[in-house]
């Protein structure tokens, strides 16, 4: 064996060898120096401090109860008493309510609702004839509303509304007049309203209200006439547009 051909040869390979290993180096240098620079270049990761965080939620605050109307529209459920002596019954309600506003905290209100039910007529001889009738009462009431609570996922408001309630006892009594039946009289009587309205927010234009309310209504029968005091609660969506000065 000829041993300058063998070391000439094993010469060769390592330095093919260690040709590869210092290519392979420098290309991850490379990569690492690149990824290094484009990272200095992009700045550093920003996180939002408190300051900017209170000041986005103030911001929200005011986008959401900044506008000047507000739309009001749902349903939900009252107990009401028919007549003089007979029990109370349970009704359906719709409600609709449109909300003018002078200022973040005090509107101006318009409200409109209906209420149907089967009445519970007096238990006497009359009672086989119609054990169920159908009963209907309107009103149609306006006043102001005061945001007592403002926050950026909820809102609190009281209301205090003045107007007129409409009876209809008469319609499904099939003949049978207020004596026999027990029922007020149909009428147009004077009605007042308290209502407690929380909202949760689902964005600055739009909420979703639960409105617990007091109903009184003033109908009156042969019998007599009284104060009638029905509590209930209605559900739906608030949408608000336009913009206070």
């Amino acid at each position: 064996m000829d041993l300058r051909k063998f070391a000439a040869r094993c010469a060769a390979q390592l330095n093919v060898q260690l040709s590869a290993k210092l290519t392979a180096i420098a290309a991850v240098t490379l990569i690492t120096v690149s990824a290094a620079a484009q990272t200095t270049q992009s700045g550093p990761v920003r996180h939002e401090t408190n300051a900017s965080r209170q000041a986005r939620i103030q911001r929200t605050i005011h986008d959401t109860y900044s506008h000047r109307w507000e739309i009001f529209g749902g349903g939900g459920y009252q107990r009401f008493r028919s007549g003089q002596n007979t029990q109370k019954n349970n009704e359906i309600t719709w409600e609709f309510e449109t909300h003018y506003f002078l200022n973040p905290k005090l509107s101006i209100v318009g409200d409109a609702r209906g209420m149907f039910g089967n009445g519970k007529p007096l238990r006497n001889e009359f009672i086989a004839y119609n054990p169920n009738p159908q009963i209907n009462e309107y009103t149609f009431t306006g006043g102001a509303s005061y945001r007592l609570y403002s926050r950026l996922h909820y809102a609190l408001s009281a209301q205090a509304l003045g107007g007129v309630g409409i009876g209809n006892f008469s319609g499904a009594s099939k003949g049978l007049n207020y004596a026999q039946t027990g029922f007020w009289q149909d009428a147009a009587r004077p009605a007042f309203i308290i209502n407690l309205a929380g909202d949760i927010n689902v964005f600055p234009n739009l909420a979703f209200r639960v409105l617990p309310t007091y109903v009184g209504t003033t109908f009156t029968s042969p019998s007599g006439g009284s104060l009638q005091n029905s509590l209930g609660i209605n559900f739906g969506v608030v949408y608000r547009f336009g913009r206070q000065r």
